[in-house]
């Protein structure tokens, strides 16, 4: 198989050339087209009903399409459903914990699942982070560009809780205001950070989804008007 992300960072899809035999899997409703030689199946998104319940806590669809190339060989095209780049992140036997809505697609192979983080709540995200556990190629999407920081042994960052998109496994992270006092924090128009510790890596994105929603909110028919 054969990937190539194309019109990014702010409208970025995901080209598959796929082989007969090949199977790729994708969140539903990512596809853009393809080739009718590519058949198109819906299952489950975990491994039983017990990994099936914990990959849709974790902010993912409970199924999962399943594309495979049954008539000989074709293209596929992915995109997420919000204007923003797809990062491809090759997982030799590791995890990555991402915020809910990242996934785009990946290697069937991989695992979804989910795990509880109180920190992720009290950061005004999700209360779970989406587990992706596996061997192969992986792809995630961010709302604007996605960039990434990869820190040495102790070191740390400061990233606005609203900007990660995923983490490495292992590495410690904790909550707190972005700045000292109630009022600093309102002033400054910052809200929570999320303090990270290496070893690891971190994606983020240069876009925040809650705060472009917010931004519309003046713009919205109000009640009885």
């Amino acid at each position: 198989m054969n990937y190539t992300i194309e019109h990014a960072p702010v409208y970025a899809a995901l080209r598959v050339d796929m082989q007969q035999g090949e199977t790729f899997r994708a969140e539903p409703g990512a596809m853009l087209s393809m080739s009718p030689s590519i058949e198109l199946e819906t299952t489950t998104a975990g491994k039983g009903l017990f990994g099936t319940l914990k990959a849709a806590v974790g902010g993912e669809s409970i199924f999962a399409s399943i594309f495979t190339a049954l008539h000989g060989p074709g293209e596929l095209y992915l995109a997420p459903s919000t204007p923003g780049d797809i990062v491809r992140i090759d997982l030799q036997n590791q995890t990555i914990l991402a915020y809910g809505g990242a996934y785009l697609a990946g290697d069937a192979s991989l695992q979804l699942s989910a795990r509880g983080s109180l920190k992720s709540m009290i950061g005004g995200s999700d209360l779970f982070l989406t587990t992706i556990t596996g061997t192969g190629p992986l792809f995630l999407n961010g709302f604007g560009a996605i960039y990434t920081k990869t820190l040495g042994p102790g070191e740390p960052y400061v990233v606005d809780s609203g900007h990660v998109v995923a983490f490495t496994d292992g590495i410690q992270y904790s909550i707190k205001k972005a700045a000292r006092g109630l009022f600093s924090t309102l002033a400054s128009g910052e809200g929570l950070v999320c303090m990270f510790s290496g070893p690891g890596t971190i994606w983020m994105q240069t876009r925040n989804v809650r705060g472009f929603a917010q931004t519309l909110i003046p713009f919205l028919p109000q009640s009885g008007s």
